[in-house]
Protein backbone atom coordinates (compact mmCIF):
# COMPACT_ATOMS: atom_id res chain seq x y z
CA UNK A 1 0.00 0.00 0.00
CA UNK A 2 1.23 3.43 -1.07
CA UNK A 3 1.81 6.30 1.49
CA UNK A 4 -1.47 7.86 0.84
CA UNK A 5 -3.47 4.72 0.76
CA UNK A 6 -2.21 3.91 4.17
CA UNK A 7 -2.63 7.39 5.54
CA UNK A 8 -6.18 7.55 4.19
CA UNK A 9 -7.01 4.28 5.45
CA UNK A 10 -5.93 5.14 8.91
CA UNK A 11 -8.34 9.10 8.92
CA UNK A 12 -11.07 6.98 7.80
CA UNK A 13 -11.02 5.16 10.72
CA UNK A 14 -10.36 8.07 13.62
CA UNK A 15 -13.29 9.44 14.98
CA UNK A 16 -13.92 13.16 13.97
CA UNK A 17 -12.62 14.86 17.40
CA UNK A 18 -9.00 13.11 16.78
CA UNK A 19 -6.35 14.78 15.16
CA UNK A 20 -3.87 12.92 13.97
CA UNK A 21 0.00 13.57 13.99
CA UNK A 22 2.17 11.63 11.21
CA UNK A 23 5.20 11.13 12.49
CA UNK A 24 8.09 11.63 9.65
CA UNK A 25 10.84 11.16 11.19
CA UNK A 26 14.13 9.47 9.25
CA UNK A 27 11.72 9.78 6.65
CA UNK A 28 12.24 11.98 3.22
CA UNK A 29 10.87 14.84 2.13
CA UNK A 30 9.31 12.76 -0.67
CA UNK A 31 7.68 10.58 1.44
CA UNK A 32 6.44 13.60 3.73
CA UNK A 33 5.05 15.37 0.46
CA UNK A 34 3.09 12.22 -0.66
CA UNK A 35 1.59 12.72 2.98
CA UNK A 36 1.20 16.08 1.74
CA UNK A 37 -0.16 15.96 -1.27
CA UNK A 38 -3.19 13.20 0.20
CA UNK A 39 -4.37 16.16 2.86
CA UNK A 40 -1.90 15.40 5.55
CA UNK A 41 -0.86 18.85 7.31
CA UNK A 42 0.37 17.81 10.93
CA UNK A 43 3.71 16.08 10.69
CA UNK A 44 5.58 15.03 14.02
CA UNK A 45 9.77 14.79 14.46
CA UNK A 46 11.83 13.74 17.14
CA UNK A 47 14.95 16.02 16.25
CA UNK A 48 14.65 19.57 15.96
CA UNK A 49 17.59 20.13 13.67
CA UNK A 50 15.71 17.31 11.06
CA UNK A 51 12.63 18.97 11.54
CA UNK A 52 13.90 22.39 10.54
CA UNK A 53 15.50 21.16 7.40
CA UNK A 54 12.02 20.18 6.41
CA UNK A 55 10.14 22.93 7.18
CA UNK A 56 12.23 25.21 5.36
CA UNK A 57 11.43 23.66 2.59
CA UNK A 58 7.81 22.44 2.91
CA UNK A 59 4.90 24.36 1.92
CA UNK A 60 3.91 26.95 4.76
CA UNK A 61 0.75 25.32 5.98
CA UNK A 62 2.40 22.79 7.49
CA UNK A 63 1.64 22.00 11.78
CA UNK A 64 5.03 21.13 12.57
CA UNK A 65 4.75 19.02 15.92
CA UNK A 66 7.83 17.74 18.26
CA UNK A 67 7.32 14.92 19.77
CA UNK A 68 11.14 14.03 20.86
CA UNK A 69 12.30 14.48 23.83
CA UNK A 70 13.61 18.23 23.70
CA UNK A 71 17.15 19.74 24.86
CA UNK A 72 16.78 23.28 26.09
CA UNK A 73 19.80 24.43 24.13
CA UNK A 74 17.89 23.45 21.05
CA UNK A 75 14.57 25.12 21.32
CA UNK A 76 16.02 28.41 19.51
CA UNK A 77 16.08 26.69 16.40
CA UNK A 78 12.25 25.47 16.05
CA UNK A 79 11.37 28.89 17.93
CA UNK A 80 9.75 30.29 14.79
CA UNK A 81 8.07 27.86 13.44
CA UNK A 82 6.95 25.11 15.48
CA UNK A 83 3.25 24.60 16.17
CA UNK A 84 3.19 22.21 18.98
CA UNK A 85 5.49 20.72 21.45
CA UNK A 86 4.50 17.27 22.84
CA UNK A 87 7.09 16.12 25.31
CA UNK A 88 7.98 19.10 28.29
CA UNK A 89 8.73 17.58 31.15
CA UNK A 90 9.96 20.59 33.36
CA UNK A 91 9.63 24.12 34.42
CA UNK A 92 13.06 25.24 32.82
CA UNK A 93 12.39 23.98 29.54
CA UNK A 94 9.21 25.75 29.55
CA UNK A 95 11.23 29.07 30.50
CA UNK A 96 13.24 28.48 27.66
CA UNK A 97 10.46 27.85 25.48
CA UNK A 98 8.69 31.05 27.01
CA UNK A 99 12.04 32.68 26.27
CA UNK A 100 12.26 31.99 22.50
CA UNK A 101 8.76 32.56 22.23
CA UNK A 102 8.85 35.80 23.07
CA UNK A 103 12.17 36.60 20.79
CA UNK A 104 9.74 35.32 18.46
CA UNK A 105 6.60 37.10 19.13
CA UNK A 106 5.13 34.40 19.69
CA UNK A 107 2.70 32.23 21.93
CA UNK A 108 3.67 28.61 21.95
CA UNK A 109 1.65 26.01 22.59
CA UNK A 110 2.80 22.69 24.97
CA UNK A 111 1.91 19.86 26.52
CA UNK A 112 2.58 18.64 29.33
CA UNK A 113 4.58 15.03 29.54
CA UNK A 114 3.17 12.91 32.49
CA UNK A 115 5.34 9.84 33.24
CA UNK A 116 2.55 6.88 32.86
CA UNK A 117 4.83 3.70 32.06
CA UNK A 118 6.95 1.02 33.96
CA UNK A 119 10.02 1.83 32.30
CA UNK A 120 13.40 4.43 33.22
CA UNK A 121 13.64 5.15 29.87
CA UNK A 122 10.82 7.42 29.58
CA UNK A 123 10.60 10.67 30.23
CA UNK A 124 8.09 13.21 32.19
CA UNK A 125 5.89 14.60 35.45
CA UNK A 126 5.01 12.63 37.97
CA UNK A 127 2.02 13.84 39.48
CA UNK A 128 3.36 15.80 42.16
CA UNK A 129 5.91 17.61 39.54
CA UNK A 130 2.94 18.65 37.48
CA UNK A 131 0.84 20.28 40.55
CA UNK A 132 3.83 22.05 41.88
CA UNK A 133 4.94 24.03 38.41
CA UNK A 134 1.51 24.93 37.53
CA UNK A 135 0.92 26.35 40.86
CA UNK A 136 4.66 28.26 41.03
CA UNK A 137 5.01 31.24 40.85
CA UNK A 138 7.92 31.16 38.28
CA UNK A 139 5.15 29.31 35.66
CA UNK A 140 2.76 31.95 36.26
CA UNK A 141 5.08 34.44 35.24
CA UNK A 142 5.43 32.45 31.61
CA UNK A 143 3.01 34.72 28.76
CA UNK A 144 4.74 33.29 25.59
CA UNK A 145 3.83 29.39 26.40
CA UNK A 146 0.05 27.84 26.03
CA UNK A 147 -0.43 24.53 27.86
CA UNK A 148 -2.64 23.17 26.09
CA UNK A 149 -3.02 19.49 27.11
CA UNK A 150 -0.89 16.39 28.43
CA UNK A 151 0.88 13.88 26.52
CA UNK A 152 1.42 10.35 27.76
CA UNK A 153 3.49 7.31 26.61
CA UNK A 154 2.83 3.94 27.81
CA UNK A 155 4.99 1.32 28.40
CA UNK A 156 6.47 -1.08 25.74
CA UNK A 157 4.61 -3.80 26.11
CA UNK A 158 2.17 -6.45 24.48
CA UNK A 159 0.31 -6.34 28.05
CA UNK A 160 -3.03 -4.42 27.03
CA UNK A 161 -4.69 -4.85 30.13
CA UNK A 162 -1.46 -2.56 31.37
CA UNK A 163 -1.16 -0.24 28.39
CA UNK A 164 -5.19 0.63 29.13
CA UNK A 165 -4.53 0.79 32.92
CA UNK A 166 -2.05 3.76 31.87
CA UNK A 167 -4.22 5.22 29.11
CA UNK A 168 -6.88 5.71 31.60
CA UNK A 169 -4.59 6.88 34.78
CA UNK A 170 -3.77 9.73 32.14
CA UNK A 171 -7.40 10.76 31.19
CA UNK A 172 -8.04 11.07 35.02
CA UNK A 173 -5.07 13.59 35.40
CA UNK A 174 -6.09 15.02 32.28
CA UNK A 175 -9.92 15.59 33.37
CA UNK A 176 -8.82 16.56 37.15
CA UNK A 177 -7.01 19.33 35.88
CA UNK A 178 -9.78 20.15 33.49
CA UNK A 179 -12.35 21.12 36.40
CA UNK A 180 -9.84 23.14 37.88
CA UNK A 181 -10.11 25.23 35.16
CA UNK A 182 -6.85 24.92 33.14
CA UNK A 183 -8.16 25.05 28.96
CA UNK A 184 -6.74 21.73 28.06
CA UNK A 185 -8.33 20.00 24.85
CA UNK A 186 -5.31 18.09 23.64
CA UNK A 187 -4.78 14.41 25.36
CA UNK A 188 -1.85 13.30 22.78
CA UNK A 189 -1.16 9.70 23.59
CA UNK A 190 -1.53 6.48 21.22
CA UNK A 191 1.13 5.22 18.40
CA UNK A 192 0.85 2.88 15.66
CA UNK A 193 0.45 -0.18 17.78
CA UNK A 194 -2.04 0.61 20.53
CA UNK A 195 -3.70 3.94 19.02
CA UNK A 196 -7.04 2.47 18.98
CA UNK A 197 -7.10 1.25 22.60
CA UNK A 198 -5.82 5.07 23.35
CA UNK A 199 -8.61 6.23 21.87
CA UNK A 200 -10.67 3.94 23.55
CA UNK A 201 -9.69 5.58 26.45
CA UNK A 202 -10.25 9.23 25.86
CA UNK A 203 -6.90 10.37 23.55
CA UNK A 204 -7.82 13.08 21.24
CA UNK A 205 -4.31 12.79 19.47
CA UNK A 206 -2.50 9.92 17.71
CA UNK A 207 1.02 9.99 16.49
CA UNK A 208 1.32 7.58 14.03
CA UNK A 209 4.51 6.86 11.92
CA UNK A 210 5.03 3.37 10.45
CA UNK A 211 1.60 2.40 9.88
CA UNK A 212 1.60 5.40 7.61
CA UNK A 213 5.15 5.69 5.80
CA UNK A 214 6.63 2.20 6.86
CA UNK A 215 9.44 0.77 9.26
CA UNK A 216 12.17 3.09 10.20
CA UNK A 217 14.91 4.49 7.20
Amino acid sequence: MSIAQSLIQIKSQLPNHVTLAAVSKTKPVADLMEAYNAGQRIFGENKIQEMTDKWEVMPKDIEWHMIGHVQTNKVKYMAPYVSLIHGVDSLKLLQEINKQAAKNNRVINCLLQIYIAEEESKFGLDEQELEDILSSAEFKQLKNIRIVGLMGMATFTENKNQIEKEFKHLKTIFDKLKTQNYELKTLSMGMSGDYQLAISCGSTMVRIGSSIFGGRN
